[in-house]
């Protein structure tokens, strides 16, 4: 399976009492397969996963699914720091039918050896459904060794790794030992430079503003014009900048409330960001053209 291109680390809008807004998310879906993502991925980091009980999880996932109608790649993620917790939520991805790949995080807090590692996942890819590794050691206090990689990327159903290790060099060094592997960057910032050492698209927080922005600014890049791919960067490198002054993903969610895209409640222990970093982001989205 081939997964490439702009794929939107979808977040979760809520109604004012803190229920998920079912209607909200299928405008959202709508209006991302509209302006050309590649991918969706559900109920990753950005949708305040570890806040969504297990029967939201499941009902986020399997609706992503349908609103998107095949138009779209669908990436669950239904990772967990308990083997059996990340297995149940797969299972119930793949019960839904349709998800193209599960999204599987580092298991966090409790760092396992390189050898839990490698069972951990490798229990999951046995159910059936292709997996992304997601190596995002500032959440999960834990890197995946590369040679723990290179073990995993043996197994068929693990197709791809997302990097937000914040090291090219990393990218450099798996696409080294594994040329046939799918490296997707985990940093909007980083997603140029990744893609120059091999990378094949981008897990966006951005693209959830500017969806047609920046898969125009992917594609560019993964045709090899770099010049114009550089430009692109440029244009849009405040906005990935700002959002990440905040914890991820209020800024994002900041960003859809000023658009009038999603309403601009959180569940705890998130919540609003500041005045001032409110406006300096609405600065931003005034200068890239987008309010």
């Amino acid at each position: 399976m081939e997964l490439k291109g702009t794929i939107t680390a979808m977040l979760t809008p809520f109604n004012a009492d803190g229920s998920v807004d079912y209607g909200c998310l299928k405008a959202f879906v709508d209006w991302q397969c509209e302006n050309g993502v590649e991918g969706i991925c559900a109920v990753g980091t950005s949708g305040e996963s570890p806040t969504l009980s297990h029967e939201e999880h499941h009902k986020v996932v399997a609706e992503t699914i349908t609103y998107a109608a095949g138009r779209v790649k669908i990436i669950a993620g239904t990772g967990a720091n308990a083997t059996r917790e990340a297995v149940s939520l797969t299972q119930a991805a793949i019960d839904a039918g349709g998800a193209d790949a599960t999204l599987q995080v580092t298991p966090y807090y409790n760092k396992p050896n390189p050898e839990g590692l490698y069972r951990h996942f490798m229990t999951v890819a046995d159910l059936g459904l292709p997996v992304v590794l997601y190596n995002v050691p500032g959440r999960s206090g834990k890197e995946i060794p590369l040679e723990v990689v290179e073990r995993l990327a043996k197994h068929p159903n693990v197709v791809a790794i997302k990097e937000a290790a914040g090291s090219v060099d990393r990218v450099s060094a798996i696409k080294r030992m594994l040329p046939d592997f799918t490296v997707l960057s985990g940093d909007d910032s980083l997603t140029l430079p990744m893609i120059s050492v091999g990378a094949s698209g981008v897990i966006s927080v951005a693209s959830n503003v500017i969806p047609r922005e920046m898969s125009d600014f992917v594609r560019t890049a993964l045709a090899g014009d770099l010049a114009n791919a550089r430009a692109q960067h440029l244009k849009y490198y405040p906005l990935f900048r700002d959002l990440f002054i905040d914890t991820n993903p209020i800024m994002a969610k900041e960003a859809l409330a000023l658009m009038g895209k999603m309403e601009r409640v959180f569940r705890l222990p998130l919540c609003e960001t500041t005045d001032a970093k409110r406006e300096q982001l609405k600065k931003t989205l005034a200068e890239i053209g987008v309010l």
